[in-house]
């Protein structure tokens, strides 16, 4: 599916929807420039998940958490690491069995971790300034 954004809400919005089918152990997997929306779309999925807090991106701490919705939301952030051989050093097997939803920012560095079906969202830079293509590929449908 192919949805173009014009918003940083529109963006949210779509994330939230997404959420609404989204079961324990699901991985979210993000690939798009720096910039694009990842975080955005990774907030519409707290709030579809009913998930009140605060979310921000995690490049400094590689991942947060996020409790209290429906399931809990794992949103990680590859952008600084080398191999999927640190995802597994940070507990990524600990993440996946706590049954929650885990959100990967850059995942295309952690590709070979990555397993199972996958939701894949790509989000590109579209015509104006706030535009966004965004690309969904399996999963439930938004």
């Amino acid at each position: 599916m192919e949805v173009i954004s014009n918003s940083p809400a529109e963006t949210e919005a779509l994330g939230a929807r997404l959420a609404a089918g989204l079961s324990p152990g699901d991985i979210v997997a993000f690939t798009g420039d720096l910039g694009a929306g990842k975080t955005a779309f990774t907030r519409g999925l707290a709030t579809g998940l009913g998930i009140e807090a605060r979310v921000t991106s995690p490049t400094f701490t590689i991942v947060n958490e996020y409790e209290g919705g429906r399931l809990p939301l794992f949103h990680f952030d590859m952008y600084r690491l080398g191999s999927s051989d640190e995802l597994f050093d940070i507990g990524w097997e600990d993440y996946l069995a706590r049954g929650g939803v885990c959100a990967v920012e850059w995942s295309e560095i952690v590709e070979d971790a990555l397993e199972g079906d996958v939701i894949r969202v790509d989000i590109r830079r579209g015509a104006g300034e706030s535009q966004r293509i965004i690309t969904i590929t399996g999963g439930p449908d938004a």
